[in-house]
């Protein structure tokens, strides 16, 4: 990310919704970009609740800036679907990877360390 454009998507990582992003992921240990009304978005934040873990909430669909932001995560990430998981600063992937991470137990550990 060192440049002011990504390569890929032609964002512009200086941009306020980019520093956003950015500082969002690296003050909160548990970040997840969202939309209000994908059903894996919904089932991402009840892992969470149900780990008693709060979680950093986003809801691009309800924030002006919300497309944009959605653009820089995709410049960051290769991926542009909802949920963006963020774990330690660390992007964990989505709703699937998440799941996957709480079936092996490495979720809990990821939390802890």
């Amino acid at each position: 990310m060192g440049g002011l454009f990504s390569s890929d998507t032609g964002v512009n990582m200086r941009s306020k919704e980019a520093v956003l992003v950015q500082n969002t992921v690296q003050d909160n240990e548990v970040v997840l970009f969202s939309k209000s009304h994908c059903p894996y978005c919904k089932t991402a934040k009840g892992i969470f609740n149900n780990m008693g873990v709060t979680a950093k909430v986003l809801e691009l669909d309800k924030m002006e800036q919300g497309p944009v932001m959605q653009n820089v995560l995709e410049a960051m990430t290769k991926a542009r679907t909802v949920p963006r998981v963020f774990i330690k600063g660390r992007c964990i992937g989505g709703c699937s990877e998440l799941k996957s991470l709480l079936a092996s137990g490495q979720l809990h550990q990821m939390l802890q360390s």
